[in-house]
């Protein structure tokens, strides 16, 4: 009986399909990950320390990190607006705006850094009206905002948007029914559901923009301890043979990337449970 249940499984070949997946897996990820931290173990204690904590490393932290976290968090902000006026209202040109959410993922990174530094400089279409003000743009860590956010807005919409759509409208006509203005109806049902998927496109947003590279060198002028990146540095290092630091720095990077995405996705464990509870 237990072989005749073996062969006549609910999903064929999935004994085949596991390996492939797993040697596709290892192949993709693992090993490359892997390849990482060895040539990293290379490195002594002392040196490994030295190559992770230098000023201008620990600078260019800084900037990616926080600014990374900063875009994220603008892009959930307002990545939910879009979503909820791109599901919510009809208007003319509303499929061109929602192909426009989707320019980032097409868009070549190079291009996109090009078009954003000549907006955003000083004699720019955007940037200029920013200098009488004192507040310059392109190449500074503003500039690497301005990218960063750039590139990570379609994560968020993309992602809320399906679940709004799902959102059934009977719930909030029956807030509307029972009293509840708009503002509450949306902080007690709307949002409750919307916050895993939120958080979802926020993390998904801040992956993207700490490996960013393409699309930040051409705006944030590369300038050492002020507007340079770690991919940067990264890539610096590589040019000049120094395999060891640039895997390490790397680590630094991919250990404080999985911390910082861990978390996150506890909040969207839990979010999920407090939603599911009674």
């Amino acid at each position: 009986m237990s072989l005749a249940l073996r062969r006549h499984t609910v999903l064929p070949g999935f004994g085949i399909a596991l390996g492939f997946t797993l040697l596709y897996l290892c192949l993709i990820v693992l090993i490359p990950l892997s390849a990482t931290f060895l040539k990293t173990f290379s490195l002594t204690w002392d040196a490994f320390w030295t190559a992770v904590t230098a000023p201008r490393v620990l600078a260019s932290y800084r900037l990616t990190f926080g600014a990374s976290f900063l875009a994220a968090g603008i892009n959930a902000v307002f990545g939910l607006l879009v979503a909820w006026v791109l599901v919510r209202y009809r208007f003319p040109g509303k499929r061109i705006i929602d192909a426009f959410v989707d320019l980032p993922f097409a868009l070549p990174t190079a291009v996109a850094g090009i078009a954003l530094a000549a907006v955003y400089s000083t004699n720019g279409w955007i940037g200029s009206l920013f200098v009488p003000y004192g507040i310059k743009i392109a190449f500074t860590p503003l500039g690497v905002l301005v990218a960063l956010t750039f590139i990570g807005l379609p994560f968020v919409v993309r992602t809320v948007q399906p679940v709004l759509e799902d959102l059934e409208p009977e719930l909030e006509e029956a807030a509307a029914t029972l009293g509840a203005s708009r503002l509450q109806t949306f902080t007690k049902i709307v949002f409750p559901t919307l916050l895993p998927a939120l958080l979802t496109g926020f993390a998904l947003a801040f992956a993207r923009a700490i490996g960013e590279y393409g699309s930040v060198i051409f705006i944030a002028g590369n300038l050492p301890m002020v507007s340079e990146i770690t991919p940067l540095l990264i890539i610096t290092k590589l040019e000049q043979y120094d395999y060891a630091g640039a895997t390490a720095l790397a680590v630094v990077m991919l250990l404080i990337s999985f911390t910082l995405l861990l978390i996150i996705n506890l909040l969207q464990w839990w979010a999920r449970r407090r939603r599911a509870a009674p």
